[in-house]
């Protein structure tokens, strides 16, 4: 079975359990890959977090409950994952527009519907993505770390705190560290909130790849060994970049055999000037083989 029909098939054992507990281990179980993987494949090719997915799905399902069947407001709360008529009155409000009492009184209410979600992978433009696997032991990234919001578009202006701390003798100290590849300053993404929703945080850092031991001046992220799958991309800065990385999760991994891992992802640049037609980045992503 495929990648895209094992998670269908996960998607189904989620939809047949909106009204019960989701044991998000089986959903993962049945896709075939970790939980994690499964969560940031659903958010990329969905446009939406799998929590929020579910969220809406089940009130989406509870809205049309409600409308057919005389069952009591509270039955259908509890039943829908809410503790109480007001926390599921609340959530009903929130994407309806109208409390479940209006919408039981309303003669013919205006509701949302969600349908659920199927995936289908479709070639388009016959794009060359350029990779390569690498073997990596354990390093460290050391420089200067950072808690920011996500953003998915343009230059993210809270990453210019991070920038003015890589003075020319910061840079050339931290460089002088840098023992493996991939070499010189580089933008490390990690402890995600929610990969694949705008705004939410993650731990940002900038510096080098090293086995050194670092100065207790700078921060550290240490990071496991791991295969690395390594991405090529040419182009305006950043939508290159940010096409490259659409890519990597809509394309690449529903057909490489490959899962990531959750940890830290590294991009590595050319170098500051950013501002060549053919700017050259590479994306590393930690990753396994999805067993089979």
């Amino acid at each position: 079975m495929d990648t895209m029909a094992r998670m269908n098939e996960a998607l189904k054992y989620i939809e047949g359990n909106l009204d019960g507990e989701i044991d998000f281990g089986e959903m993962s179980r049945i896709a075939g890959c970790s939980e994690h993987h499964f969560r940031r494949m659903f958010s990329s090719l969905a446009g939406i977090p799998l929590g929020e997915y579910v969220r809406r799905r089940r009130l989406s399902t509870a809205a049309a409950e409600l409308l057919r069947s005389g069952v009591r407001v509270i039955d259908v709360a509890l039943k829908y994952g809410y503790d109480s008529p007001e926390a599921f009155a609340r959530a009903f409000h929130a994407m309806h527009g109208i409390t479940p009492g209006q919408a039981r009184r309303c003669a013919a209410p205006v509701m949302k519907a969600y349908p659920p979600v199927t995936f289908q992978l479709t070639v388009k433009g016959g794009c060359i993505m350029e990779y390569r696997i690498v073997e990596k032991g354990a390093f460290s990234i050391v420089g200067f770390k950072k808690r920011i919001a996500l953003q998915f578009e343009g230059v993210n202006p809270q990453m210019d705190s991070l920038v003015q701390r890589l003075t020319p003798e910061v840079a050339a100290e931290l460089k002088s560290l840098c023992d493996v590849e991939p070499s010189g300053i580089l933008s490390v993404s990690t402890n995600f909130a929610e990969r694949t929703a705008e705004g939410s945080e993650l731990d940002q850092y900038m510096g080098v790849a090293t086995t050194k031991a670092p100065p207790a001046r700078y921060d550290t992220l240490p990071v496991e060994a791991s295969a690395w799958a390594v991405f090529t991309s040419i182009g305006p800065f950043p939508k290159a970049l940010q096409d490259t990385w659409a890519g990597i999760y809509a394309e690449w991994f529903p057909t490489s055999g490959y899962e990531s891992t959750g940890g830290p992802e590294i991009l590595w640049n050319e170098s500051p000037d950013t501002s060549k037609p053919d700017y050259r980045s590479e994306i590393w992503v930690p990753v396994k083989k999805i067993a089979r």
